[in-house]
């Protein structure tokens, strides 16, 4: 390749980088992903992608809420996107309290939660008394919690159906990714999930 032409290339790539909304060019991977905002959790690391390469949308405990369905939608419908993946993380801080011990909290700091306008862009629109805590969508269960997101994004209209939706889960303690209910920590330190074999010179010769 000549000066010149790599000199050209070099200049169409970064005029496709600025204008790829103009221009309809989809990121690399065709990707959304659906993350928590933990500074643990490493979603390039995570999944192997670099710049350019997905629309990232981060939250507490990376859930579906409204706003993550508006952007889910505009990413798949508007802008080439194919593929929806949703990352939960082990030791969330989602998981520490109710939503009506932090619905709590916040009254006694004298805030009014059954008055409080949700989105400053638009004052109207009010939760119902008594959902604040709802709201705020705290788990218990990380391994439940994203095979819920998952099911919630494929059962959205707004989300095109051909849409490859999956969750998993990083490991900050492992810093690795893992999907749901397959924790090996767990399958690898009991008798009884490694299949309760009896310690007898039989069951060990049949594993050796």
């Amino acid at each position: 390749m000549s000066l010149h032409e790599q000199i050209d290339r070099e200049i169409d790539e970064k005029r496709n980088w600025a204008l790829r909304r103009q221009l309809g060019i989809p990121n690399n991977k065709r990707l959304w992903v659906l993350a928590c905002m933990d500074e643990r959790l490493p979603v390039e690391k995570a999944l192997g992608i670099g710049e350019g390469d997905a629309h990232i949308f981060r939250n507490a405990g990376g859930l579906v809420t409204d706003d993550a369905i508006r952007s889910a939608m505009l990413t798949t419908q508007f802008f080439g996107t194919q593929e929806i993946i949703v990352i939960n993380h082990t030791e969330c801080g989602m998981m520490t309290a109710s939503g009506d011990f932090l619905t709590q909290a916040l009254k006694e700091q004298g805030i009014d939660v059954d008055e409080v306008i949700i989105d400053p862009a638009l004052p109207d629109l009010k939760l119902p008394r008594g959902v604040f805590s709802t709201w705020i969508k705290t788990f218990t269960d990380v391994d439940a919690i994203t095979g819920k997101q998952v099911k919630l994004l494929r059962s959205s209209p707004l989300i095109p159906d051909n849409v490859v939706i999956h969750g998993y889960i990083w490991e900050v303690e492992t810093q690795s990714l893992r999907r749901p209910y397959e924790c090996l920590s767990k399958k690898v330190n009991t008798a009884e999930e490694m299949g309760d074999k009896t310690h007898s010179a039989q069951a060990l010769n049949a594993v050796v």
